[in-house]
């Protein structure tokens, strides 16, 4: 996993309308990066509906939420609009801005092995660097998680 204070990799994804979305867009606010591994999955849509149920919370705070799957646009698309969802999905096809930020690998499922996304969240502060780490998260009640943790780290401002 990435660390605290290690510089946040800077992605360039599409996201479920198919227009580019880019860690760098963040740059001076926090951002919520969530990995998940398919869309539209029970866990998967009980973290998404969380992070959206919490949506004006997290803009209060000047947080931005992106998810971040190995799905198709399309598969996001179909998602997004089936849940009324709010906030970017960015299909990462490849793995591989889930591989930069050490959330994509291989996994066991049903006695099978594949390459799959895992489920874990980073929280990157205002300077592009990691505030928060969060391995393997259970999806029920992770939103409001980083809605208490975030509360309690204020956000250095320049004076």
């Amino acid at each position: 996993m990435l660390d605290v204070g290690d510089d946040a990799p800077e992605f360039e994804l599409p996201n479920q309308h198919g227009e580019t979305v880019r860690r760098s867009d963040f740059d001076g606010q926090r951002l919520v990066v969530y990995f998940y591994p398919r869309a539209n999955t029970d866990g998967c849509t009980t973290e998404a509906c969380g992070f959206n149920d919490s949506l004006e919370r997290f803009d209060d705070a000047d947080v931005a939420v992106v998810g971040i799957s190995d799905d198709p646009v399309s598969d996001l698309e179909k998602f997004a609009d089936e849940y009324g969802l709010e906030f970017d999905l960015l299909a990462d096809e490849m793995g591989e801005v889930s591989t930069l930020y050490e959330s994509y690998g291989e996994k066991q499922m049903f006695g099978n092995t594949f390459d799959g996304v895992f489920r874990n969240t980073y929280v990157v502060g205002p300077d592009g660097t990691i505030e928060a780490v969060y391995e393997n998260v259970t999806p029920d009640g992770h939103a409001d998680e980083l809605l208490e943790d975030l509360a309690e780290q204020p956000t250095a401002h320049c004076d």
